[in-house]
């Protein structure tokens, strides 16, 4: 082990070997071309190759420098690590509040993911992304913690009535206070045909996160739990990502009760 990290240490230690790593991944490339790629000087461009042709990891063609299939393997592993660092470093703040507990979900489905945090200075940057995907879409899909904030709530029933196709799934507490938020608006909502509201006592991560699916991107919105402040909404249109979502949505979906038919599971008659 002490020998693979000190191989790990000679790559990480180093911007100028992950430099011509990354140079001669795109194509072949002469000490000139390293040099103007990261910034070296000669004599270390130099050192460099040395330490690589040593490794077996690149091959000299005249004065062409390139990837050798060893040197390829090193170079794709290590842009993959960097990519998984540099996830893990957007997501570290947020981590407690991602949803590890529903099946399927794993952090490479977030790898292309907006990060949006509610900074010292400027609280509603999350609100605002999520205005901005509500602006974009023509369905809502999701459940749990996902509509809490008065601004969010008015923008979203606005858009309900603008025509906006809504299916969400709420835990009874959550339903309750949106709609004591405004009992006339939202029972009101609830009576048209293109927005379906759904309660389910047992919903996973209720307290602090809840997932939205907009036409093309999924959400995952991350709250504290004790004050209901939103912590990030994190979104993707990665694929494999909104069809997790959607396997998650429409499973909880099918066991969740239709609104007009939760009386004992709620303490308000939103229909009244």
């Amino acid at each position: 082990m002490s020998a693979t990290l000190d191989e790990v240490e000679f790559l990480a230690s180093s911007a100028h070997r992950t430099g011509v790593l990354e140079a001669l991944t795109e194509r072949p490339c002469d000490r000139h071309d390293l040099r103007e790629a990261t910034g070296a000087s000669a004599p270390t461009i130099g050192r460099v190759l040395a330490d690589f042709e040593e490794r077996h990891w690149i091959e000299r063609d005249g004065r062409w420098y390139r990837l050798t299939g060893l040197g390829e393997f090193v170079a794709d592993r290590l842009a993959a690590f960097v990519d998984a660092m540099a996830l893990e470093r957007r997501l570290r703040d947020v981590s407690p509040w991602l949803p590890y507990e529903l099946d399927g979900f794993r952090v490479d489905l977030l790898a292309d993911a907006v990060v949006s945090y509610p900074g010292p200075g400027y609280p509603y940057e999350p609100m605002e992304r999520n205005r901005d995907l509500i602006d974009d879409t023509e369905t809502v899909r999701g459940f749990g913690m996902v509509l809490l904030k008065a601004s969010v709530l008015e923008h979203f029933f606005e858009s309900v009535f603008d025509g906006l196709a809504v299916t969400m799934i709420y835990p009874p507490a959550v339903f309750e206070s949106v709609h004591a938020w405004n009992p006339e608006l939202v029972s009101e909502a609830a009576e048209l045909d293109t927005h379906d509201v759904y309660i389910h006592d047992d919903l996973p991560n209720s307290d602090w996160c809840g997932i939205c699916l907009t036409d093309d991107h999924l959400s995952v919105c991350c709250y504290e739990p004790d004050s209901g402040m939103i912590r990030s909404l994190v979104d993707t249109d990665a694929p494999r990502a909104y069809e997790w979502g959607e396997s998650i949505v429409e499973r909880y979906r099918a066991a969740a009760t239709p609104l007009d038919e939760a009386g004992d599971l709620l303490s308000v008659d939103p229909l009244a």
